[in-house]
């Protein structure tokens, strides 16, 4: 029997990446997946397929985690089939890089509103769908929030919100059993860093020149402790930053 047997997992941003690899891995330990994702349906409807092929469940909905709506739709959806909610995962985000000289306010809502707002929403939704016996909430938050890089001044200014917001609602929930933690990834082999060229650039080698264990992760080493942490394993786990990184260390 799996760690998360019988368990529904509503997963944000799950078409491609970590969020694919977090939504097949509860699968494979017996969670009922419901997917979120922005455009890419392509994506969404293959992760569903490949947790259907190894007799997993799974179901997707397009959402805009900024819009309250739709938000809410995707929770309906789980609760219609499911009947209720135990794990959130909050991986849905974007980023761009930008010198300071290029930051402007339509990048710096649109990464807020995806990577805050959006986050706030979706907890919002799960609490009140929450039964009495709690759940559990993971919020994919980043070691940019804690390690400069240049560029990323908007995007690390989201992630520290994650984590705030991680251990104030930690605080406010836990009298309803109600766990929150904040998974931050490091440098992660996605789809997104392999389009935007980082695998085989200085920039790949300079990451693991920093990083203890010398590569990047893979979307399959974050979704291992997202695992953890939404199972019953991490009971007494809550307000934590875990970092997933191999042991980055900037400089």
């Amino acid at each position: 029997m799996g760690r998360l047997q019988d368990k529904v997992a509503v997963i944000s941003g799950a078409s491609k990446g970590i969020g694919a690899a977090i939504a097949k891995a509860m699968a494979a330990e017996g969670a009922s997946v419901v997917i979120g994702y922005a455009s890419d349906s392509e994506g969404a409807d293959s992760v569903v397929r490949s947790i259907a092929s190894a007799n997993g469940r799974a179901v997707s909905l397009k959402t805009d985690v900024a819009n309250e709506a739709d938000v809410n739709a995707l929770f309906d959806l789980a609760v219609e089939r499911h009947g209720r909610i135990d794990i959130l995962v909050n991986n849905a985000g974007v980023y761009t890089v930008l010198p300071i000289e290029d930051v402007n306010e339509q990048d710096f809502r649109r990464q807020f509103d995806t990577n805050v707002l959006g986050t706030l929403f979706m907890i919002k939704a799960a609490v009140s769908r929450f039964d009495a016996s709690g759940g559990s909430i993971v919020n994919i938050g980043s070691v940019n929030s804690v390690a400069g890089q240049a560029g990323m001044s908007v995007y690390s200014g989201t992630k520290g919100a994650i984590d705030t917001i991680t251990r104030s609602l930690a605080a406010e929930l836990a009298p309803r059993n109600i766990r929150v933690n904040t998974l931050a990834p490091g440098a992660t082999e996605t789809e997104g860093i392999r389009s935007a060229g980082v695998m085989g650039s200085p920039f790949e080698q300079h990451v693991i020149d920093r990083t203890l264990l010398g590569r990047f992760g893979t979307p399959e080493d974050v979704a291992k402790v997202a695992v953890f942490l939404a199972s019953d394993d991490a009971a007494w786990v809550t307000g934590e930053w875990l970092s997933a990184s191999g042991g980055y260390k900037p400089g």
